[in-house]
């Protein structure tokens, strides 16, 4: 019988080692050192405009229930257009529609910062921009996704793209609260708002800088339906995209709304205001950062699987400590934990995915990851503002990190089944180092030859 010593070096920390020389790797190419400027600096203001639109909700209405309803509004588009946006992801111009996604977006920053420079803000305005952001990230994230495949030219760089593509995201997220958090206290919610809108303009310029090889557009045979279900067929049939499928919906819609009962967190358990909410998501960002920095320096995918259950076990652990915690300090320091897992949890999912789809059906299948993981937590954010209001926030929290360390010990479960699966596309891509050179150069054979 394994010692528990032997049984953590088996999973965790053999998983979890890292080298720092290869975690900038993936910025040797030019195209993607600009997408990541450009994105990282728009992400710091859609951070600021999400907790300045939470604290803004909350001081309206001091309704939770409402903050629930926000979440679902910005994130029921993702669940109901996504698999479509999917399906024409595939066949469009990716670097367009991510132009046109951020100009759209832009505009409802803008038009969010009049009417609260203008005091005439009312929730159903709240409710409506968010609904209308939602449809936007609906073809805008499941773009970014399949977008680094072009701008990453070798395959073996595409887990490190996706790990710094984290880091980004939640160096955006440590930043863009903390600051918010000052300028709501000190200037109002518009300006975060405002800040938002002008920093897209990062965003549009880095895309219109980066340069890709022409390809030919093929001609388009099949429907959208058609296309649509063939993507949902191979991603139901595919047993590891399958499982990874359903441990993000749960989780997203149990666990993942803990974020929308954040201002209630910071107001009435903690008794903190605008601040005490910016310093809380900037410890969730912390954590987020250091997580998305060890999975950025690891050299290979191999073994990435079984850090998922891990994660999803920390995860559970930290929301319900969170739920019982009354000290501010504590609090931060639990959720450094938990963001860092649940980064953790996401990057590798998505980096599993990336790695094993097909990738003629790539836009679908992200889409498709898009709507599990933003898909589920509209619903799940309406149920949680619904149960607050009953229950409290305290124990709607405990509820979710129960499930959610259900759900990874039923994941563990199917590992081995999964890894069965996985193994031998491992070894045709060249990921597995057993192997001999010349099945190595099959590596080549998954990405699709420059036209």
């Amino acid at each position: 019988m394994k010692t528990i010593k032997t049984i953590l070096n088996n999973t965790l920390f053999n998983n979890l080692r890292f080298d720092f020389k290869q975690i900038f790797r993936a910025f040797q190419y030019r195209n993607y050192r600009y997408y990541y400027i450009g994105q990282g600096v728009s992400l710091i203001g859609t951070w600021m405009q999400r907790v300045a639109m939470s604290w803004l909700v909350y001081r309206l209405t001091h309704s939770p229930f409402l903050l629930g309803v926000v979440g679902f509004s910005s994130e029921i588009p993702i669940f109901l257009a996504g698999p479509v946006a999917g399906v024409l992801i595939d066949r469009w111009n990716r670097r367009k529609v991510l132009i046109i996604t951020q100009i759209l977006a832009m505009i409802q920053a803008f038009v969010l910062t009049a009417l609260v420079f203008t005091h005439q803000i009312q929730v159903w305005h709240i409710i409506a921009l968010s609904a209308f952001m939602g449809l936007i990230n609906a073809f805008d994230m499941p773009g970014r996704q399949s977008f680094i495949v072009e701008i990453v030219e070798k395959k073996d760089d595409l887990g490190n793209a996706i790990a710094l593509n984290s880091s980004m995201f939640n160096l955006a997220r440590l930043i863009g609260p903390s600051v918010a958090g000052i300028l709501i206290a000190t200037a109002g919610e518009a300006v975060c708002f405002l800040v938002n809108g002008i920093s897209y303009l990062s965003a549009i310029y880095a895309l219109y800088a980066i340069r890709l090889k022409p390809k030919q557009i093929k001609p388009i045979v099949k429907n959208v339906l058609r296309e649509l279900k063939q993507g949902f067929s191979y991603a139901y049939n595919f047993l590891p995209i399958r499982a990874i499928l359903i441990l993000l919906i749960v989780i997203s819609f149990f666990a993942f709304p803990y974020i929308v009962l954040m201002p209630v967190i910071a107001k009435d358990i903690l008794k903190g205001g605008a601040n005490t909410m910016g310093f809380l998501m900037g410890g969730a960002g912390i954590g987020a950062l250091i997580g998305a920095l060890i999975l950025a320096a690891r050299k290979s995918v191999r073994g990435l699987g079984k850090i998922i259950p891990i994660a999803g076990l920390i995860f559970g652990v930290g929301l319900i400590a969170l739920s019982f915690s009354r000290v501010f300090a504590l609090s931060v320091l639990i959720l450094i934990f938990t963001g860092g897992s649940m980064m953790m949890l996401m990057a590798v999912c998505n980096t599993v995915l990336q790695t094993i789809v097909d990738d003629d059906k790539r836009g679908r299948v992200m889409s498709i990851y898009t709507m599990a993981f933003m898909g589920a937590m509209p619903f799940g954010s309406l149920l949680a503002g619904a149960v607050a209001d009953k229950i409290g926030a305290t124990y709607t929290i405990t509820i979710g990190g129960i499930i959610c360390i259900i759900t990874a010990l039923v994941f563990a479960r199917y590992m081995p089944k999964i890894r069965k699966v996985v193994h031998p596309i491992y070894v045709k891509m060249g990921i597995i180092p057993e192997i001999a050179t010349g099945i190595q150069a099959a590596t080549n054979l998954t990405t699709p030859p420059e036209e």
